[in-house]
């Protein structure tokens, strides 16, 4: 991250994006995020005909890779930031006017759904700045339908060798970034089962994945 990137996402706010500068920040996440979310996309299985979920949609470049395999099926968008509500509904226009998919501000505290909503749920670069991850993924399990799948997504984890320019970011940001075994106890504590944690070696990526 170059000196510019740097201050557009001080001036953005990762944990929440405002202004131009989280516009612009999101515009890049749509980038720099694409190669492990691509991975972890893999564990999702996606027939075609679920109905899916996007925690903390940021820019929308998840939901918009997740409706190329959704045909019958429907996606939702969920965050808390208006911009990124705005810039997610912008990025999939062309779904969110078929009718295919739609974009919700709210915040996993408490989600405006109701009970086994979603056969898919993920959440790719949010879980960092969780409020409450023990309680938040209770909420999580409380709209996953019976059956269905839950995926954190990130590019670092606590058990990783992090650079010192991750870590200043860690501290900066207030980061919440639990080791692999700590995922694993949290998504058990929620009450999910069959929980499995993916990593990718020569990479700090992490996909903590728990089915209801």
């Amino acid at each position: 991250m170059n000196e510019k990137e740097k201050s557009i996402t001080e001036q953005g706010n990762p944990a929440k994006p405002t202004g131009t500068a989280g516009e612009q920040m999101l515009t890049r996440m749509n980038v720099s995020h694409y190669d492990v979310t691509g991975w972890a996309l893999d564990f999702i299985k996606l027939s075609g005909n679920e109905t899916v979920l996007d925690i903390g949609c940021g820019g929308g470049e998840t939901l918009r890779r997740m409706s190329e395999k959704i045909t019958s099926g429907h996606l939702t968008g969920l965050d808390y930031s208006p911009v990124s509500v705005k810039m997610s509904s912008q990025h999939n226009a062309g779904s969110i006017s078929a009718g295919k998919m739609n974009i919700v501000e709210a915040s996993v505290e408490k989600m405006p759904f109701n009970d086994d909503s979603f056969d898919r749920i993920i959440t790719v670069e949010s879980f960092y700045f969780w409020k409450n991850p023990p309680e938040n993924l209770k909420e999580v399990h409380r709209v996953l339908a019976t059956g269905g799948i839950f995926l954190i997504v990130a590019d670092i984890h606590g058990g990783s060798e992090l650079t010192d320019k991750e870590l200043e970011n860690i501290r900066k940001y207030n980061l919440y970034n639990p080791a692999p075994e700590e995922f694993h106890e949290l998504l058990v504590n929620a009450g999910f089962k069959d929980v499995k944690i993916h990593t990718k070696a020569g990479t700090n990526w992490i996909c903590a994945e728990g089915r209801k």
